[in-house]
């Protein structure tokens, strides 16, 4: 059975569910406390581009947030983190929040984003291994979990290292 999920932004009222469901999603609340810091940094934060996803009911069940970093000196965005609820993981509410992330980015105008994480679950996405176009994390990591999708296939994919936001810590 595939379930729908309703997707949107999120707004200030969802703020306090947002941090829930990251800090169930999670094994510490590092994510959490994540996603509160880079809510605050106005260098990093981008309007519409938190999306949240909720089940039949109306219930906020996961969350996905994009926000700036840089490849060098080329503008891009960091996929991190995406959470869902421990009872709706693996019924697709994860994927619907991220193709709206993706989709929210591309009407944005926004050309590249950047993701660590699986290898296996990425791709469906069309991520590929950013080491592809000489892109690097500023931290050891293996090739095929560093992942970089192009938004905009008229636009040069940059090369170098990417610079996170500081509330990430490196």
């Amino acid at each position: 059975m595939t379930l729908r999920w309703t997707v949107r932004a999120e707004t200030p009222e969802d703020i306090p569910v947002v941090h829930a469901i990251n800090v169930a999603a999670f094994d510490t609340p590092a994510e959490a406390d994540l996603v509160d810091a880079l809510r605050t940094d106005t260098e990093a934060w981008i309007d519409g581009l938190s999306i949240v996803g909720l089940d039949a009911d109306g219930t906020l069940v996961a969350h996905v947030l994009l926000t700036r970093c840089y490849v060098d000196s080329t503008p891009a965005l960091a996929l991190a983190p995406v959470a869902v609820l421990p009872e709706h993981q693996g019924k697709g509410a994860g994927g619907a929040v991220i193709r709206a992330s993706l989709e929210a980015a591309m009407k944005r105008g926004e050309a590249l984003v950047l993701v660590l994480g699986h290898a296996d679950y990425y791709p469906r996405f069309g991520f590929e291994p950013a080491s592809r176009w000489g892109i690097r994390a500023p931290f050891s990591v293996p090739d095929e979990a560093m992942m970089a999708l192009s938004l905009d296939s008229s636009r040069p994919m940059p090369s170098g290292v990417i610079h996170y936001a500081s509330a990430f810590g490196v």
